[in-house]
């Protein structure tokens, strides 16, 4: 997959159907988008590109903490697997926060990546402070000469499925649902630190990670997960939180390995989230501790029978 991160005298040297969104999650309404995608590039033997920004436009213009379902590599690592033609992540800059929407379509849709067909969901806005639709975009499709196809949104019950909607069940830690909504588990993938050795001393070894900063993390506490390190899958027990117990200060991601007896620290580790346990709790002595983690390790093992 070609991933192009700077469109300055980019140009595509063959027609292409794109859709355009945020993509954050890759849920299940972006993987419908993305499968019409795919079958149109099929049918029609055009290049199959998904077109995003570099920062969510909402929070470039906004007061809005920065935080994401995935970080941008997350998401190039999903889509590399989904198997795409490109993957444009355009920088949001001052430029192409201010062009036209109609600007934006000539210039960088048709003139720069050769647009012949544009799939969007039906709630799609583009353009100058979101000011256009995409009826707008059918009619100058109309003018320009590509197809432009609508598709409607995926649907839980009632409700859209929406990256707004996924971080509400993340925020209540609500992994099922989350789950559910994603089409695959919730998962936080950085590389394995240097931790306290707290976990060795108790006798529960344990790697550490530390997400970066615009990564959303579900509440606080302890989950049921499995982890994948060095193409090996385990069993696991995720603490998310600062310790309290040790007077730990940052928020930072400890999980515990079943039947894992290797010096995994520099490796990379995928931790998939699966179900919230217990909220994070200050215990009164490390025995204590020790004996809570015992439970959730139980706990976690009666889950997976």
């Amino acid at each position: 997959m070609d991933y192009i991160k700077n469109l300055n005298h980019f140009k595509l040297n063959r027609s292409s159907v794109i859709t355009v969104g945020k993509f954050d999650g890759i849920h299940k309404g972006h993987r419908k988008l993305i499968s019409r995608v795919k079958e149109i590039g099929r049918q029609r033997g055009l290049k199959t590109v998904i077109f995003t920004f570099d920062i969510s436009p909402q929070i470039r213009v906004s007061t809005m903490k920065e935080s994401m379902l995935m970080t941008n590599q997350e998401r190039y690592n999903i889509l590399y697997s989904i198997g795409v033609d490109m993957l444009v992540e355009c920088p949001f800059t001052d430029s192409v926060q201010n062009m036209e929407a109609e600007e934006f379509v000539r210039s960088i849709m048709i003139e720069q990546l050769h647009a012949s067909v544009i799939v969007v969901g039906s709630d799609f806005y583009f353009g100058r402070e979101r000011s256009k639709n995409s009826e707008f975009l059918c009619r100058i499709g109309r003018e320009y000469g590509f197809v432009v196809e609508v598709l409607e949104k995926e649907k839980d019950g009632e409700r859209d499925i929406s990256s707004s909607y996924i971080r509400e069940e993340l925020t209540g830690g609500h992994m099922e649902k989350v789950e559910q909504l994603l089409g695959h588990p919730y998962f936080i993938k950085s590389k394995i630190l240097y931790g306290s050795y707290l976990g060795h001393s108790l006798g529960f070894p344990t790697i550490n990670q530390i997400p970066a900063s615009e990564k959303m993390l579900p509440p606080r506490g302890v989950y049921v997960s499995v982890t994948k390190v060095a193409a090996k899958w385990y069993h696991s027990v995720t603490n998310i939180g600062k310790k309290p117990t040790v007077q730990g200060r940052n928020v930072g991601v400890e999980t515990y390995l079943f039947q894992c007896d290797q010096n995994l620290y520099g490796r990379e580790a995928v931790v998939e989230i699966l179900s919230y346990r217990r909220p994070e709790c200050k215990f009164h002595s490390l025995e204590e501790l020790k004996a809570q983690l015992r439970r959730d390790l139980q706990d976690a093992q009666d889950f997976f029978e």
